[in-house]
């Protein structure tokens, strides 16, 4: 594990050539390469994606609530998942599994404080993973926590759970004070680097420094995020006028405008969210036919989507599993676009004249979204494989796309957002009986959760990428799903902000290395 921060690399290296080299690598931006870090000042940042539970005067401070998950800016996670999508300690120094996976000891920081001054123990995250293990789904694998003593904690796993560690990043998973299930959070206390001062329930957070954060106090004395959730034109005007200093999660059509301005800077993730084709295969559906999902994964023209949707930076190729490209396990789909194949797979099929697929559906969840399966209806055609396409309000999406009073499992031919995380919760979203794999079954399936299984007691990371090599593999062949394009996260700040990293994960961003300069 790295105990050298990225702070003290970033304070350390400021002016220097060391710093040009971590702005080339992408660990800093630009600008955090050319002027030193200073104390003071404030940021107001835009978000356009916030948080679907979000939360009113009540709750609006609980992490579950929180405006847009970024949530290590008042309080913080036993591990943090940092850029490159590695385990990196947090509240937490150290963890360890027993040889099943299934029990995990972690040991805690000495010395952390809330912003009460009250310090961080073993009794607040016992306390905080009692509610989490009951609210939160990645962490309902958690049959039970308990105390080892001051600073050391044990978790007991339904099953083991090789990769159990990144749930400890999750953003839901933060840690807060010791309370009562139905009060804990509410406080709006945390042992994050700001304190929250005041709230504008449903549109702003306002934060203070908190000088004795454990990673040394924040550069800004204040932070303020705004919810600009659905309105990308509202807030991109907002950053061009002067009302924010940064926006979040930006759509790549506008980007064009802002590359040639001095005073703005564009900051790449590495990866970002993925556009989910769910396939249901229940009786009489055209996707119960393997060759038929076949000839669509061949079919689509993968890179022409991503350049002309994201253009040379900002989109990559995915693999009709739930993985990112930017992950090491990743394997490159071996018929990313293969039209000949296509057509040979649906002469097979019976359709070698080709076919009208039904209605696909979709949510402009990214406001790209539309384009993205405008052009990809556009690139099947080649193939003689005609998409209706229709777009639906984000309102109420989901339960209308997975409707199903009757438990008919009977779905519709529609997109689903994916998120980006580790293999060993990616994977698991292709189970049969997740809608997302529109239930999947077969010997197929059956091998590739036998694999899952496998993977998860496996503490060996060499073996364990194994048998991801080989589910994905199956995926190949399958085609439970399509995964075509995903997007990376896109920032903008304005040239006076350093040390702003994008993440590929937005919720993970962290603001106490930020500074104006």
């Amino acid at each position: 594990m790295k105990n050298l921060t990225r702070r003290s690399m970033l304070r350390t290296a400021a002016g220097s050539a060391a710093a040009a080299y971590l702005a080339k690598l992408g660990l800093v931006s630009p600008a955090s390469a050319q002027d030193a870090p200073r104390q003071g000042g404030s940021l107001v940042y835009a978000v356009t994606s916030p948080n679907n539970r979000l939360g009113d005067a009540t709750n609006g401070l609980h992490p579950h609530h929180w405006i847009d998950l970024a949530n290590r800016s008042c309080y913080n996670a036993l591990v943090w998942v940092d850029e490159n999508l590695e385990l990196q300690p947090e509240l937490a120094t150290s963890w360890e599994a027993d040889e099943g996976q299934a029990v995990w000891e972690v040991t805690l920081r000495e010395g952390v404080t809330f912003h009460d001054g009250r310090e961080m123990t073993s009794e607040d995250v016992v306390s905080s993973f009692e509610f989490h293990r009951v609210t939160t789904s990645f962490a309902r694998q958690i049959a039970g926590v308990e105390a080892i003593d001051r600073h050391r904690v044990r978790f007991h796993l339904t099953e083991g759970n090789s990769e159990f560690p990144y749930v400890l990043g999750e953003y839901h998973c933060m840690v807060m004070p010791a309370a009562e299930h139905d009060e804990i959070g509410m406080s709006g206390i945390g042992t994050g680097p700001f304190k929250a001062v005041s709230l504008d329930p449903r549109r702003s957070i306002t934060m203070e420094a908190f000088e004795d954060h454990w990673r040394g106090a924040p550069y800004l004395e204040t932070l303020q995020v705004v919810n600009r959730g659905g309105q990308m034109e509202g807030a991109v005007n907002g950053f061009m006028a002067g009302q924010f200093d940064a926006v979040t999660n930006i759509d790549p059509g506008f980007v064009r405008q802002f590359v040639n301005r001095a005073d703005t800077r564009i900051v790449y993730a590495s990866g970002g969210d993925q556009a989910l084709m769910i396939l249901p295969k229940y009786d009489g559906s055209i996707f119960d036919n393997k060759l038929v999902r076949q000839a669509l994964a061949c079919a689509i023209d993968r890179d022409r989507i991503a350049q002309i949707v994201y253009g040379a930076e900002g989109g990559w190729i995915g693999n009709d599993t739930h993985m990112a490209s930017s992950d090491p396990n990743f394997l490159p789909h071996p018929h990313k676009h293969d039209v000949e194949r296509a057509r040979a797979l649906l002469a097979e099929a019976g359709y070698p004249d080709g076919i009208t697929l039904p209605t696909f559906y979709f949510a402009p969840y990214w406001p790209e979204i539309p384009r993205v399966f405008q052009v990809m209806s556009e690139t099947l055609r080649e193939a003689g494989i005609i998409m209706p396409i229709e777009e639906r309000p984000n309102d109420g999406y989901r339960q209308w796309r997975v409707e199903d009073p009757e438990g008919t499992r009977k779905h519709r031919f529609a997109y689903g957002p994916v998120g980006i995380r580790n293999p060993g919760i990616s994977l698991y979203r292709m189970r049969p009986d997740n809608n997302e794999s529109g239930y999947w079954s077969g010997p197929g399936a059956e091998e590739y959760m036998d694999l899952y299984h496998q993977a998860l007691l496996t503490g060996d990371l060499g073996a364990r990428r194994a048998l991801y090599h080989r589910m994905q593999e199956i995926c190949f062949d399958e085609a439970p799903a399509i995964l075509a394009v995903g997007r990376r996260n896109i920032l903008i700040h304005k040239d006076t902000v350093g040390g702003l990293a994008n993440h590929p994960q937005s919720w993970s961003i962290r603001f106490d290395e930020v500074y104006r300069t």
